[in-house]
């Protein structure tokens, strides 16, 4: 019988979204499963396709932590083999170059850092707050909040904002690996060593406890944040509990080497925090800014599943990489279909997802 472990994966970097993510997911099971991995037509759904510098950080750091040999590391490669060691911790430092974001550099190893058994520190320069990126507050107030619940010990520090196109940013987190922290799936064959409960359960949201409107603005008028948050409070959606008022905040992020601006909202309910973000962007009115933000607020609350569209994208690694537990979300989009498809080859084990008739969905883990 082979050994399934050091089977080389093949893996389209074309297929379902067809962007970063594939990419991402890719080394992130790498790392936790040990199993190697190539990859061609990188990025082939995106205009500029192949590695740019944000990727090119994630396959670099991957291979930093994991001790890997890689091969098609190069900016515009379309192609990439990958071959992980043993995950190690240290003090990590990682530099994109560019604004593009340290946000997806961290999701990318942030598990497999997590869930080493040596402490570890990272440093990440480049963008925090980037269009079609989550910023720095979903991973602390939505992700690591799981996390945490999953028995993981993390903190996250944003030291300094960084915006498009200027970037200049950089986020610090420090990992201590706790004796009680999750056990991962080294392999599919030795998941008899994992814990039968489950680390993660989150099928209902539970009370809100507070909503929030954020406004952040660097190097730009204060108005800009002023009318955001004026428009967003005319368009937002009803609150599940209407004595309670949207809190409202401008914060000045002149630290920021460039000028920026983004509107946040957070939803804290009992089991679970949900963050949502539009950048703002030239050519783009603080107005349409709110509007979008508002929309995007009135589709999470038109169902009452806990788990929205971006963070059900990281929940199924989540998953995958802990071999147990599950939670209820929306709609499922193309990057968790993505992702439903490509993390069962590194673990064996496929997805169970139970569509209910309220449109949410129930997902866990088929049984062995």
């Amino acid at each position: 019988m082979a050994d399934f472990k050091q089977e080389t994966i093949m893996i389209d970097g074309s297929s379902g979204e067809g962007g970063g993510q594939v990419l991402r997911s890719a080394l992130t099971m790498a790392m936790l499963t040990g199993r190697p991995f190539s990859m061609e037509k990188i990025r082939a759904g995106r205009r500029r396709s192949g590695l740019l510098r944000q990727h090119l950080t994630c396959v670099r750091a991957a291979a930093a932590i994991c001790n890997a040999e890689v091969e098609g590391a190069t900016l515009g490669s379309q192609s990439l083999r990958f071959t992980p060691g043993d995950l190690q911790g240290g003090d990590f430092r990682f530099e994109v170059g560019s604004a593009g974001s340290t946000m997806l550099v961290l999701q990318t190893v942030l598990l497999p850092l997590a869930l080493c058994d040596q402490p570890a520190t990272l440093s990440i320069t480049g963008g925090t707050h980037n269009p079609a990126a989550p910023p720095f507050e979903f991973i602390t107030r939505a992700y690591l909040q799981v996390l945490r619940r999953a028995g993981l010990t993390l903190e996250a520090e944003l030291r300094r904002p960084g915006f498009m196109p200027a970037g200049g940013g950089e986020i610090f987190v420090d990992f201590s690996p706790a004796d009680d922290r999750p056990t991962v799936v080294q392999s599919p064959h030795k998941t008899s060593s994992i814990d039968v409960s489950p680390a993660l359960d989150l099928m209902t949201r539970g009370d809100l406890q507070k909503a929030s409107i954020e406004a952040l603005v660097a190097h730009l008028p204060t108005s800009i944040a002023e009318r955001e948050i004026a428009t967003f409070l005319k368009r937002a959606p009803g609150l599940p509990d209407p004595t309670l008022d949207w809190h409202t905040e401008v914060l000045r992020h002149d630290t920021s080497p460039g000028p920026g601006n983004a509107l946040l909202a957070t939803l804290s309910f009992e089991h679970v925090s949900e963050v949502f973000f539009v950048p703002g962007q030239k050519g783009i009115s603080a107005e349409k800014v709110a509007e979008r933000l508002a929309d995007e607020l009135r589709v999470y609350l038109s169902h009452d599943a806990p788990v929205g569209e971006h963070l059900t994208d990281q929940l199924l690694v989540v998953l995958a990489a802990l071999g147990r537990g599950r939670f209820r979300c929306g709609p499922i989009s193309s990057h968790a279909r993505t992702q439903l498809e490509l993390l069962p080859r590194f673990t064996g084990r496929r997805f169970e997802v139970i569509s209910r008739d309220d449109g949410t969905f129930d997902v866990g883990l088929e049984s062995e």
